[in-house]
């Protein structure tokens, strides 16, 4: 009522097209003085438009719609938003919610409700105080950075869609961005008399260890601070630096959480990784398999008695990557066990009498 007595109009968003009807049955009863129009996905085409359309003329007062609205909407004379049920909204749907209003010299008023009856979850409710804090002009990139912190960014670790990559941070998405664009230069390096260019090419191998490694919320509760920390851990080159990395994060912290110590334990292992010429290695409570960088392994005759010596535990798959028959239903064991195999491997590379 408040926008309607100074001239504009209003929008109210559901995030259920089965909302709508129980909803407008509440405005009639609430606001029988103004006229209000519905949208959602389910219409056709041109129905959508043509209520779109009369409500950008002015022939209405509300805009009853669901997230059909979040982009590409501009109508500067509709300043108050009322989103229903917030909680069950992303938190970019509602930082694009709210930027459909304040587009003109009016103030602009965003109301984000949730039901009293129903206990918020503990994700909803980050949400909810992120957008609340969002409130300055370029908010984007830190909306970017929350939602990251909230979700995760998914499994760019394994082949499946399990996700543990939240557990290295960002670090390594770039470092894969990184790797990508050196692939892409080093293709277009090629002369045309197939002269190559040296051109540097880094690679970081994949490791799935099916276990939590992170920074919690609950140990280090400042977002810009765990990024921070994520990026430092992927800079680290040597045992050392862990170690000393580790003996900080004490310091500063507290005694170290179980994910944080998998996290330091599984940078460990991309270093030993780096030495053994290993690309990828998944490990699991039943053993391990070890896929080597293109394929490779510049100790083969040593490789080949090392597998005959460990007939039944160790096997060249046909895809020539090594299966190792274990039982480490105990995480503890399954990562000293994979320190292991890559300490055997880097000792077969170097020539050296296999780890005791």
């Amino acid at each position: 009522m408040r926008e309607h007595h100074r001239g504009g109009q209003s929008f109210y968003v559901c995030p259920r097209v089965a909302d709508i009807s129980k909803l407008e049955k509440q405005l009639k009863e609430l606001v029988p003085e103004l006229k209000f129009v519905t949208a959602h996905g389910q219409m056709a085409t041109e129905e959508l438009e043509n209520r779109v359309s009369a409500f950008y003329d002015g022939k209405y007062d509300i805009l009853l719609a669901t997230t059909i609205i979040e982009s590409g909407l501009d109508i500067p004379n509709a300043n108050t938003m009322i989103i229903h049920r917030a909680d069950m909204f992303g938190l970019a749907q509602l930082y694009q919610l709210r930027g459909r209003i304040g587009r003109s010299k009016q103030r602009g008023y965003a109301y984000l409700t949730y039901d009293a009856r129903k206990p918020l979850t503990k994700t909803a409710l980050q949400r909810l105080e992120v957008i609340e804090r969002l409130d300055t002009l370029g908010a984007g990139f830190q909306l970017a950075s929350h939602d990251l912190d909230i979700r995760g960014a998914g499994n760019l670790l394994g082949e499946d869609q399990s996700g543990h990559i939240r557990e290295i941070g960002v670090e390594l998405y770039q470092k894969m961005l990184e790797e990508a664009v050196a692939e892409i230069r080093f293709k277009n390096a090629v002369g045309s008399a197939g002269e190559e260019q040296a051109v540097r090419h880094e690679w970081t191998p994949q490791i799935n260890l099916g276990i939590a490694v992170m920074i919690p919320e609950r140990y280090v509760t400042d977002l810009h601070l765990r990024l921070s920390l994520y990026r430092r851990l992927g800079g680290l080159e040597s045992e050392e630096e862990i170690d000393s990395f580790a003996a900080e994060m004490i310091d500063r912290f507290g005694d170290l959480p179980g994910e944080v110590e998998n996290l330091l334990q599984t940078v460990a292992i991309k270093h030993l990784c780096r030495r053994a010429g290993v690309e990828k290695l998944d490990a699991g409570p039943k053993g391990a398999t070890v896929s080597f960088y293109k394929n490779e392994f510049a100790a083969v005759e040593r490789l080949v008695g090392y597998i005959q010596r460990a007939a039944g535990t160790v096997k060249l798959r046909p895809d020539q990557s090594l299966a190792y028959i274990r039982s480490w239903d105990d995480p503890a064991m399954r990562v000293q066990g994979s320190k292991r195999i890559l300490q055997e491997l880097i000792a077969l590379l170097e020539g050296k009498p296999q780890p005791e």
